[in-house]
């Protein structure tokens, strides 16, 4: 039997919410933007990077460790 690790199950949550309003928060920011496509780009990427980190935590996290016997 497994255990899961709800710590890093929920800052895995924690860190895909930041993701999203980061991205959306930016997205209101491009009409100031001087150059709103590579804006967007450069958000797009660091979404990404820390969604794609956050769902590999979520994963490991419902994974988990093998109990001790």
């Amino acid at each position: 039997m497994r255990k899961r690790n709800w710590r890093l199950i929920a800052v895995g949550v924690v860190l895909l919410a930041l993701a999203v309003l980061f991205f959306l928060s930016m997205r209101d920011m491009t009409p100031w933007s001087n150059d709103p496509v590579a804006l967007m780009r450069t958000v797009g990427e660091v979404c990404g990077a820390v969604g794609g980190i956050s769902l590999v935590m979520i994963v490991f996290g419902l994974i988990g460790r093998k109990a001790p016997v």
